[in-house]
């Protein structure tokens, strides 16, 4: 898909989940931002977000029981409850039980959320587990079905130590749930939503996945998943869903004019959760400084960069407003000049072996 092809005929364009007949749009919209993410969105703004991209020609939404604990999904619920059901495709993820949390605290910001709903998040991957969240999260979201389901933040990112004890819970019955729940209609595809690769390439060789949801791995900044996942992927037809296309904020307004005035949107200098190393703000400033010889905004490139890959389904940005999901439409569909990514290379910027846009 070249860039002028991208931008003439908008985020409407569809590929397929993995093997399956399931297609989304190449641009998602992922809904951890209207959980609460860093700050706190109300019930209006998010509606407002999910109708404007619907407006847009969005039709893939992608959010979790984890996200403002469970406060997501009753914002994505509520604003897609109306909506032809076959003209969407919902996406949200298991192994997290959210229990009643009826403490002083309940809901003080916790896990980054800043005003999470009364609930506290339980590990289980389990069989029962596994369809335990399926159940509650068809009651949040008010639908009868859910099209593709992820299997949550496994791995050692999240779980250290503990991580063998939560895979063992997966392999020995949590991947048997995933399955009776695509052979029974009741999903039309299964995965995994996770920050690291090893995860995704871990459960591929347990298991029949379909598609994964991968944040931060496979962007402007990383690609390293070039060396063995991608491929990987290619070759067993997973597909993959890009998350985290801005490593959590640094791609979105890169760095040149926070150092003229480092106070504002001190934010944006968050690189993968976390605050932004000197080496990754150094590289974000070469590649920013390519980007703006081209005249081309550095979300644009960000945005659109993943998406040239085979394996790649859809890109999911996150936005907090109508006009943030406005202004990242507009950066995805941008026209960029094929000079650029060579520019990039020339800089030893992007991987050589990257698919870039015009290809």
């Amino acid at each position: 898909m070249s860039g002028d092809d991208l931008a003439g005929s908008g985020i409407g364009l569809k590929r397929r989940i993995g093997r399956t007949s399931l297609e989304v749009t190449a641009l998602g919209l992922g809904c951890a931002g209207l959980g609460g993410l860093y700050r706190d969105v109300g019930e209006i703004d998010a509606r407002a977000t999910i109708d404007a991209a619907w407006e847009a020609g969005v039709r893939l939404f992608d959010t979790a029981p984890f996200y403002g604990y469970t406060k997501s999904e009753h914002y994505v619920g509520a604003a897609l409850r109306e909506r032809e059901r076959d003209a969407y495709v919902l996406s949200t993820k298991a192994g997290r039980i959210m229990r009643p949390d009826r403490g002083e605290h309940a809901r003080a910001p916790r896990d980054g959320w800043a005003r999470p709903l009364p609930y506290a998040p339980v590990y289980d991957y389990t069989y029962d587990g596994i369809l335990r969240s399926f159940d509650d999260s068809l009651q949040r979201l008010g639908v009868a079905r859910i099209d593709i389901l992820l299997v949550h933040d496994i791995g050692t990112v999240t779980h250290g130590e503990r991580n063998a004890h939560y895979w063992r819970q997966l392999s020995e019955g949590g991947f048997r749930a995933l399955d009776t729940l695509r052979t029974s209609g009741a999903v039309r595809a299964v995965g995994l939503g996770v920050n690291e690769e090893a995860a995704v390439l871990d459960a591929m060789r347990e298991f029949d996945i379909d598609c994964a949801l991968l944040a931060g791995r496979y962007t402007l900044l990383e690609q390293r998943t070039l060396d063995t996942l991608l491929p990987e992927c290619e070759r067993r037809g997973v597909s993959i869903l890009v998350g985290g296309a801005f490593n959590s904020g640094i791609l979105a307004r890169g760095v040149r004019h926070l150092r003229a005035a480092p106070d504002e949107h001190s934010s944006a200098l968050k690189f993968n959760y976390g605050e932004a190393p000197a080496d990754v703000v150094e590289r974000v400033a070469r590649i920013e400084a390519v980007c703006e010889a081209h005249d081309v905004a550095l979300p644009s490139a960000a945005l659109r960069f993943p998406y040239a890959h085979g394996a790649v389904a859809s890109v999911l940005t996150g936005a907090c407003s109508a006009d943030e999901l406005k202004r990242n439409v507009e950066a995805f569909t941008a026209r960029i000049p094929a000079a650029l990514w060579k520019a990039l290379r020339a800089e030893g910027l992007l991987d050589a072996r990257a698919p870039a846009p015009d290809a």
